[in-house]
Formats: structure tokens, sequence, C-alpha cells
């Protein structure tokens, strides 16, 4: 792999590739990690032109247990903000020979273009509303842990459809391992053309509709900084779209809840939900280090070296 710009690029055999290779690096109980040198002497620049949590920081945890050196940069503290071009910055930093840079911005399709230019891998840590492919990726492993194979679940995405990166790249991998795959939000956030990103995919916005015989529920974050005009009542929101005990009932019995965060509670899932024993959203967030350390390792040439 040269770089990883997305999920709709990849065969299925790389993808099944880094979700093995992320069982090897999950935590096994009562384990401590230890810092292994897969990548001794490798430079990772995180780059993000947008606020994150979760995902620059698994990432920096995951290139610095494989042994490299982590950079954590963002817009406000760079040239940026005195107006320096996204190019020009990109060019700076790749002056400097990083090994890969990590990349999250506003504008999809900004990793796309800078990989065009630069000779220095790109992986995309989220590019506007069009994809977010190591989130799928932790995603599918979380499912796996749960699940023998995803062939053949039932997967409901909820939410705001319209604006979501994580529920296209999602729409992308589990399209190619046959899932049943059904969108459902307001019509305003879940337009009809969403169906077109892949073949099998349904749209419904009746919730109750999406969630019967689920096996895997994922509800996304209404992304109000995205939106330019209000697409939904905010008070209504959570009656109509917001997840609630009442709606697992409908669900498989062992049916897994799934959120990427931030999760904004009382809007999209209520905290009876989220704090469940169906909810598997911190296993998300732990996958999330072992997915982007498999991903990292497979982009840097490691040599495949099991974590102790």
């Amino acid at each position: 792999m040269a770089g990883l710009l997305g999920i709709e690029g990849l065969e299925r055999s790389e993808i099944e590739a880094i979700l093995n290779r992320a069982r090897d690096f999950q935590p096994f109980e009562n384990h401590t990690y230890k810092r292994l040198d897969v990548l001794k002497g490798k430079l990772i620049v995180n780059l993000f032109f947008e606020a994150s949590t979760r995902t620059r920081t698994s990432f920096e945890i995951a290139a610095k247990r494989l042994g490299a050196d982590a950079v954590s940069i963002t817009a406000a503290g760079s040239s940026v903000s005195k107006g320096e071009s996204l190019v020009d910055t990109l060019n700076t930093l790749a002056a400097m020979h990083p090994d890969a840079i990590v990349m999250r911005h506003a504008a999809s399709g900004a990793p796309h273009f800078l990989a065009r230019h630069l000779a220095t891998p790109i992986i995309n840590a989220g590019d506007g509303t069009h994809e977010h492919p190591t989130q799928a990726l932790l995603d599918a492993r979380t499912i796996l842990d749960q699940r023998p194979s995803l062939e053949g679940l039932r997967v409901a995405i909820i939410g705001d459809i319209a604006h979501s990166r994580v529920a296209r790249s999602n729409i992308h991998l589990l399209s190619k391992f046959g899932v049943d795959l059904v969108l459902c939000g307001p019509a305003s956030l879940a337009p009809p053309e969403l169906a077109r990103i892949a073949p099998g995919v349904r749209i419904t916005y009746d919730m109750r509709e999406a969630i019967r015989d689920a096996d895997v529920i994922m509800m996304l974050r209404v992304q109000l900084e995205r939106q330019h005009e209000a697409f939904f009542p905010g008070g209504e929101y959570f009656q109509f779209y917001g997840l609630r005990l009442e709606h697992l009932d409908l669900a498989r019995p062992d049916v897994l809840v799934m959120h990427p965060g931030p999760i904004n509670r009382g809007r999209e899932i209520s905290s009876e939900v989220a704090d469940s024993q169906k909810s598997v959203i911190l296993s998300q967030v732990e996958n999330g280090v072992a997915v982007r350390m498999a991903v990292l390792e497979r982009i840097l040439g490691g040599h495949g070296k099991t974590a102790d």
C-alpha cells in the first residue's frame, strides 16, 4: 500500500489482511503493551486541519507502540493560520522527509489531491464528507470481535448520512462483504442518491423499520458544523431518530450498538443505550489503536512481528 486514501478503492483481500493483522495488535486480558521495534526509525506526521480526539490520539499511540516517532500538528498551530496554502504546508513537511503523513481536512478530496503531488504516503484520517477509511476498518474489526463473519449481517446506519464520511466508508466496506445495508434518517439528511453509493443499499425514513431484525445499529453524529441550514428541527430529532431502549426490542437479541463519537447524548442516542451491554462504543475506541497499527505497519513495510 502506497498510502490509504479510502475504502472504495481497496480490494476485499486488502481489507481482510488489515483486519486480520489488527487482531494481533489487540490487547489480551490484563495485558501490558510493550513498545515494538517494527517501525523503529520511522517518522509519522499527524496533520489535522479539523478537531479530533480519538483519531489523532490513536494514530499517535499506534505509531509509538510500533516504535516510530510521531509528531502531531494542528492547523491552529501551523503556518496555515498565517495564510500558507495547503500545498506549501505539505511541501514543507515533505522536505523534512517523514515516512508518512496522516491527514484530516475539511475539504473532500484533499488527501487525494496531495497524494498526486507528493511521494510521501498519505493516510486519510477524514476528508470532508467523503471518507474516513480507518473508522470503517475499526468498525468492522469491532463487529468481527463479536461475530464470526460480516457475511449475511443486517446493518442499519442511522442519522446524518448526507454529511457523514463515516457512513460512506462503512457503506463501501460492508457492501464488499455482502452485508444487508439499510440507511435511515430524515429525508433532508438521507437523500435517495445515497443508495447508489454501493449495490444492495436501501433507504428508509422510518427508524423502526430500519432497526427491525438488525444485527448491528450504527448511529451517526448530527454534524451541525457541516450544515449551512437547519435540516431538521433540533428538538424533534431525538423523538424521531434518537436511539432509545424501546427500539432495541425490534432488533436481534444480540444486537450491537455502535457510534463513531463524539456522542451527543439525548440527540442521537440515549444514555441508557450508550451505556448498555449492547453498546460496543468503547470497543470501537480501543480497536482504533489496533487497526491503525495494522495500517501503519502495512504502509511502512513492517515485517509482521506479532505484538507481545
